[in-house]
């Protein structure tokens, strides 16, 4: 039986409101802090303090004990310093998912199992768990499968998509049939006012309200290189390094009839091809290349191993609508995604995530896009054009 319970306390309301529900189906609840970025580095810019507080004050309300656990180091070397080499190598990383992936779902998991010797985890997370969001049809048996919450709007599934399987069979998720709405008047009604009030943490969470391109430029030199017409090969304009920029955005250069978009990064040449026209061509594409998927469903695994194929749904982006698509096995060991119709601006280093009807099937990280257009011989075109 599942009684004992480990919440992930963010100091936030879907924390804070997923240990009442628990404790209300008479869990024994624990709450626990993860401190993963040293404040101290920001100069006290992040909100993670705050954050503490809050959780403080939210277990203090729900009589339930709050415990502390830092990962700093290991955020650092799993998700932060990933997260800066994929930059340098002009791919564009989404340090949520290894956040997931390497701290929330595998550090964090076993301490509360092994550690603390609790019996499960529960997040905050809108997702739902096939065995049920409390567990409750776990005694039956079969697989774990991630499950599309009640609030789509809200559906963290995308994140949750490079988690390790085996993670599911002991998590929680209170909230997966409530809709944010429901669940702050639920906070309002047990005396969470001040979390039903707090303002969400939007973005990547230690770049905080800052300029991308100032924080970045915190840790990777700049760099100058040149903005390339994909088309003409002309020089059109200069950059001081491909990490500040990404594909799909506006260049702002000046004087030209259609403005520029980035189509491709060159780490190589520290180059940046551009595309005249947010609708070009060159930054749409119906195949992408991915690494090796983590899987959360091994049926959907088997049908692509033995078929040599898969139909299901895609997204690179966790708040656009999910697009069919044919998922393929290569003969050298890599992956093929085939849309059925094209997207724009589908990024290297972003993650390729799959669902069916129901459920999040799994990720794999994008390694290339190929555009409708592939304009002859680009390089040897920048060196006609600038000598």
């Amino acid at each position: 039986m599942i009684r004992n319970i480990v919440v992930g306390m963010s100091g936030g309301v879907d924390s804070a409101v997923s240990a009442h529900l628990l404790k209300e189906r008479g869990h024994r609840v624990m709450g626990v802090f993860m401190r993963n970025w040293d404040e101290h580095d920001e100069a006290g810019r992040c909100s993670g303090e705050q954050d503490l507080k809050d959780a403080e004050w939210a277990c203090q309300r729900l009589g339930i004990e709050l415990r502390q656990v830092n990962y700093v180091k290991e955020y650092w070397t799993a998700v932060f310093s990933a997260f800066l080499d994929d930059y340098q190598q002009g791919l564009t990383p989404n340090p949520d998912i290894l956040c997931n992936r390497h701290i929330k779902f595998d550090l964090f998991h076993r301490h509360a199992l092994d550690k603390l010797g609790y019996d499960a985890v529960a997040t905050g997370h809108y997702a739902r768990n096939s065995l049920g969001n409390f567990l409750e049809h776990r005694a039956d048996g079969g697989e774990a499968r991630l499950l599309i919450p009640a609030d789509t709007f809200k559906d963290q599934t995308f994140f949750l998509a490079g988690i390790p399987r085996q993670a599911l069979q002991r998590t929680m998720f209170p909230l997966g049939d409530l809709a944010k709405n429901e669940v702050k008047l639920l906070a309002r009604r047990i005396g969470l006012q001040r979390l039903a009030h707090k303002r969400e943490s939007t973005g990547i969470c230690f770049v905080g309200k800052r300029d991308f391109k100032s924080f970045i430029r915190e840790y990777i030199a700049s760099k100058s290189g040149q903005f390339v017409d994909i088309d003409s090969g002309a020089i059109v304009g200069s950059h001081e390094g491909i990490h500040q920029w990404t594909v799909g955005q506006r260049c702002r250069l000046g004087s030209f009839l259609q403005p520029y978009f980035v189509a491709r990064k060159e780490a190589s040449s520290n180059t940046i091809y551009v595309a005249a026209g947010h609708e070009h061509p060159a930054l749409l594409s119906t195949c992408i290349h991915i690494e090796a998927p983590n899987w959360l469903c091994v049926q959907s695994q088997q049908r692509l191993a033995s078929a040599g194929s898969l139909r299901c749904r895609f997204r690179f982006q966790h708040t656009k609508p999910l697009v069919d698509c044919c998922l393929r096995s290569c003969p050298d060991g890599g992956f093929e995604v085939l849309l059925d119709m094209p997207l724009r601006a589908i990024t290297p280093g972003q993650y390729a995530v799959f669902y069916d009807d129901v459920a999040c099937l799994g990720a794999g990280r994008i390694m290339s896009a190929h555009p409708l257009t592939c304009p002859h011989d680009q390089q040897s075109q920048v060196q006609t054009v600038s000598s």
